[in-house]
């Protein structure tokens, strides 16, 4: 069991949300009970998965995606109300990490997806440098954009959009996770024969054909569902608390 404020610590000094400039605020979004023993950690802070955690006796959930967003209505109406009033009533802390969840070097969504596509990063690029750039593992690198797309499709489970660029070897791989479709030139810029995130516009297949950067959308949730489990349950094993992730499906 730690206290609250405890906790609130260690997200902090891991993640270090004050190196970023994010679209709401991060750390404690909801308070809760002050004394804490078991953590659920999720992507996004959805009615579902909250529910989830009250099934769980969690005392804390720890998600990517939070309540409270830049700009966003401030009225305590609809989705927001049945999402706030589940927390308060079970008195569950929500920890909400977004920019500095996807951009730690081991335990955030890049770092997470990376190894598990085995892609060895060697540098960081794009707007506050959450993208990363390197090359696969396997020597042998992925000999067009079908191989490198059934590589992802295979490994995240989930079917993926892809455009071919020029029709060679790849080996030089940047990937950024969620919806960073606008880093695509910043990757073109860094580099890259090949850009792997979760989401993709209108502009992007034309960047792809035009400039021979191949382009893979693999899902928003699909490409971000393992910094969560990963950032919780290397603070909740150093604390000594209880962890759990629940993976509410979600086709984007």
């Amino acid at each position: 069991m730690v206290d609250r404020q405890e906790l609130l610590r260690a997200f902090d000094d891991l993640l270090q949300p004050e190196r970023y400039k994010d679209y709401g605020p991060n750390g404690l979004q909801v308070e809760g009970r002050a004394e804490i023993r078991r953590i659920v950690s999720g992507v996004t802070a959805s009615v579902a998965l909250i529910d989830a955690a009250v099934q769980a006796r969690a005392d804390a959930v720890f998600v990517h995606h939070g309540l409270f967003w830049r700009g966003q209505d401030g009225r305590v109406t609809g989705w927001m109300k049945q999402r706030l009033s589940r927390l308060l009533a079970h008195d569950i802390n929500l920890f909400a990490y977004h920019l500095p969840l996807d951009g730690h070097q081991d335990l955030g969504n890049n770092a997470q997806l990376g190894w598990r596509l085995g892609l060895r990063a060697q540098a960081r690029f794009g707007e506050q440098e959450l993208g990363f750039i390197g090359e696969p593992a396997d020597a042998g690198g992925f000999h067009d954009t079908d191989a490198l797309a059934s590589h992802v499709r295979s490994v995240l489970g989930r079917e993926v959009v892809a455009v071919a660029g020029a029709h060679q070897p790849l080996r030089r791989i940047a990937w950024c996770t969620g919806g960073a479709q606008g880093y695509f030139e910043a990757a073109i810029a860094a580099g890259a024969q090949a850009f792997i995130t979760g989401e993709i516009s209108e502009p992007q297949a034309h960047y792809a054909r035009e400039c021979g950067v191949s382009f893979i959308a693999c899902g928003h949730h699909a490409s971000e569902r393992y910094g969560a489990p990963a950032v919780a349950g290397h603070v909740a094993q150093a604390l000594g608390l209880e962890h759990r992730f629940i993976d509410i499906d979600n086709p984007a």
